[in-house]
């Protein structure tokens, strides 16, 4: 039997031996984690903001003098109709935040004007009628709001318990306020003891930040009826973007002599920027794995070579006594093996351990235990193949060349 000869030749080879353990250790702890790293990333690239972005800008201005909060409605009134009128223009709005831009506003929301019952926070949409259609949202249920129902941003809020009649809310916050029955009709209340009725439900409607919004409220979301600063948000036709944007950049000028547009984008393009250090990092991690299975590859190579070139007398011996190929061969794979399967759960261990320290510095998820047979399976593929070519070298010695070395 194969196992006693090679558990002999290992302990008195305890510190090479101990190398390739460790290296496979390391290797197994780290690639495991990196590759769930990589699947947080992609997962986060793959996010849904549920908007029609291939259709949608963003266009931010610079006014020439501050304007009063009651003339900015009026101004931005004014812009919207232009905006509105140009051809290839499907809808426009102006809107307080968007998906990957560099607002974020939320406020808390809760079933009683006391705040004692359930209560959770919410990203804060203000826009008017036309934000729906600018956006490309689905309602699922109910309605848009009507033109007279949207009020007047300013006026709401110089008073001490603002008065917001309607919202519209997404999925998300309604499964967490309404599970198991329909939000429509249903009141909540916002920022004080007025209530707010949900008149209409949208299928996808994200925090500004996506995915890096976290804890149990991350995902709600609301839209308010409210009108005055913040982005203008245009959507044009497909394919007529690019040639929009520069017309309503014209347009928007034209109409102030002292304004500046400072921003004009795709959607799509602050999508890129918004995402670039989560691409960055999927790559830096697959870098990663790819440098250490390639590392522990190589050690698992030079091992078997250089004890292939120690025990050529031994070969030669064992083939002289009637051993054939296979049984060499068998013989280094099954080394290759008890060697790469302590270092396996060793690492395992580790994995647990690195995930957990992850977790408790840095938030992220916990590594789902499918990676640990994974990384397993894959380190004995890894190790099995490596030695192939050394263990088919020593299995090829001719005896009495052996035996002559």
């Amino acid at each position: 039997m194969d196992l006693l000869p090679i558990l002999a030749t290992l302990r008195r080879h305890r510190i090479s031996a101990g190398l390739i353990v460790l290296e496979v250790a390391l290797t197994c702890a780290i690639v495991t984690n990196a590759l769930h790293l990589i699947q947080t990333r992609v997962q986060a690239l793959a996010t849904d903001s549920g908007l029609a972005e291939s259709e949608i800008a963003v266009l931010n201005l610079r006014g020439s003098k501050p304007q009063p909060p009651e003339r900015t409605a009026a101004i931005v009134a004014e812009d919207l109709a232009r905006l509105r009128a140009l051809p290839g223009i499907k809808a426009a709005t102006v809107a307080n935040q968007i998906a990957y831009g560099n607002n974020s506003n939320s406020s808390g929301v809760s079933l009683d004007p006391d705040s004692k019952g359930l209560r959770i926070g919410a990203a804060q949409y203000a826009a008017d009628d036309q934000m729906l259609p600018t956006f490309g949202l689905k309602l699922l249920e109910g309605r848009n709001f009507t033109p007279d129902e949207v009020l007047d941003g300013f006026q709401v809020f110089s008073v001490p318990d603002p008065k917001i009649g309607q919202l519209i809310i997404n999925k998300v916050m309604a499964d967490k306020l309404f599970p198991g029955r329909s939000a429509l009709g249903q009141t909540v209340y916002i920022f004080g003891s007025s209530p707010s009725t949900v008149i209409g439900v949208v299928e996808t409607l994200t925090h500004t930040q996506l995915q890096r919004a976290r804890g149990n409220d991350a995902g709600a979301a609301m839209i308010l009826p409210l009108r005055g600063g913040g982005s203008y948000i245009l959507r044009a036709d497909p394919g007529q973007l690019d040639k929009q944007i520069k017309a309503a950049t014209a347009v928007l000028e034209e109409g102030d002599r002292g304004r500046v547009v400072t921003q004009a984008k795709p959607l799509t393009e602050m999508r890129a920027a918004f995402y670039a250090q989560d691409r960055a990092m999927a790559w830096l991690m697959g870098g990663v794995c790819v440098a250490l299975l390639l590392v522990t590859a190589m050690g698992i190579v030079g091992l078997a070579s250089f004890w292939v070139q120690q025990r050529t007398r031994m070969i030669g011996t064992r083939r002289a006594l009637g051993a054939t190929e296979v049984q060499i061969l068998r013989y280094f794979q099954l080394e290759n093996l008890l060697l790469t399967t302590t270092g396996i759960l060793i690492g395992l261990a580790g994995a647990a351990a690195l995930s957990q320290l992850l977790m408790q510095s840095y938030e992220l998820p916990r590594l789902p235990w499918v990676y640990l047979p994974a990384g397993a399976v894959a380190l004995w593929l890894l190790g099995q193949a490596a030695v192939w070519v050394p263990a088919r070298r020593a299995a090829r010695l001719s005896p009495v060349a052996a035996l002559r070395s």
